[in-house]
């Protein structure tokens, strides 16, 4: 896609030129610190901006792809022949009153985890180790250990492809096991209400303490990875029927099964995206050669494999 410069004229006509970055290197915006270059970054920071974008792009027919903290974010040694938008300004910002937390979708779950620890809140204490932004936990309905984000969601505010700024409540979100209604639909996460419960300081700050130390117990966090590389199968955990179809250590390349936890495929530190793409199909064959079970991988493929 060739980007003309009456294109490029009307995006500056909505947001500075300075937060529009052409063949911006993927690789420095993923956990897995693979990928090559964007069309096209822009770094959006208020609703107008994305309003406007959003409604001129599908108007255009030009592809974009909303970009979270790319923890689970795969993008192809090809790069993404689009245009890649960053939430920021506004959409980081945290907001609390009483029980209730409102983040803009670019906020950090773990930042937002924390302020809540800070206000004796109650119910975040499984998401201070998920590295993505709030937006994204919404669209897969993130959870760890014994929560998820479908149980402390209260209202979610999307933009439509039209430019229209809608609030759903929890009830027709339809979350499920690392999905939810905005998964399967052109929606936008903007911002998000949750219901928190009050709680004692110390105890809350014990618990995402000790959720802290079982991750660095059980999983590779010294290496680069996007977590967990596939869904859990029903009945079973794919980093257990890993483990069983013999491929702890795994390697093409620079991309391993980790030894830690066989549910992690990590960068060993010169892995290409080519690299782990090819580590996930194999995995996926072999699983499903010996145990007839076909993982689904959790991680979002962003480009041509």
């Amino acid at each position: 896609m060739r980007l003309s410069e009456d294109f490029l004229q009307n995006i500056a006509k909505i947001i500075p030129q300075e937060r529009m970055i052409q063949n911006e290197d993927m690789a420095v915006h993923t956990s897995f610190r693979v990928g090559g270059p964007a069309r096209l970054m822009l770094t959006v920071e208020n609703r107008d901006e994305l309003k406007n974008l959003v409604v001129y792009f599908n108007r255009t027919g030009h592809k974009y792809f909303i970009l979270g903290n790319g923890s689970n974010l795969l993008v192809s040694d090809k790069g993404y022949d689009g245009i890649v938008i960053r939430l920021s300004g506004e959409f980081a910002g945290i907001t609390v009153d009483g029980q209730k937390i409102t983040c803009g979708a670019g906020a950090l779950l773990s930042q937002v985890s924390h302020e809540a620890a800070d206000r004796s809140l109650s119910g975040m204490e499984f998401a201070s180790g998920i590295p993505g932004s709030v937006g994204g936990a919404i669209v897969m309905n993130a959870g760890a250990y014994d929560g998820e984000m479908s149980r402390i969601v209260e209202t979610v505010e999307v933009l439509t492809p039209e430019g229209e700024f809608l609030t759903l409540e929890n009830m027709i979100m339809e979350f499920g096991y690392r999905t939810s209604i905005i998964r399967n639909s052109e929606y936008i996460v903007t911002e998000v209400t949750l219901s928190l419960q009050n709680g004692d300081r110390e105890e809350i700050a014990a618990k995402m303490n000790d959720l802290a130390g079982q991750r660095r117990a059980r999983q590779p966090l010294d290496l680069p990875s996007a977590g967990s590389t596939f869904k859990r199968p029903e009945g079973n955990y794919a980093g257990k029927l890993i483990m069983d179809a013999g491929m702890r250590g795994f390697q093409i390349g620079g991309a391993r099964v980790s030894d830690k936890h066989c549910g992690f495929i990590v960068n060993v530190g010169y892995a290409s995206a080519s690299d782990i793409y090819d580590v996930i199909c194999e995995v996926q064959d072999r699983v499903k050669s010996r145990f007839n079970v076909k993982l689904e991988p959790e991680v979002i493929l962003l480009g041509d494999f």
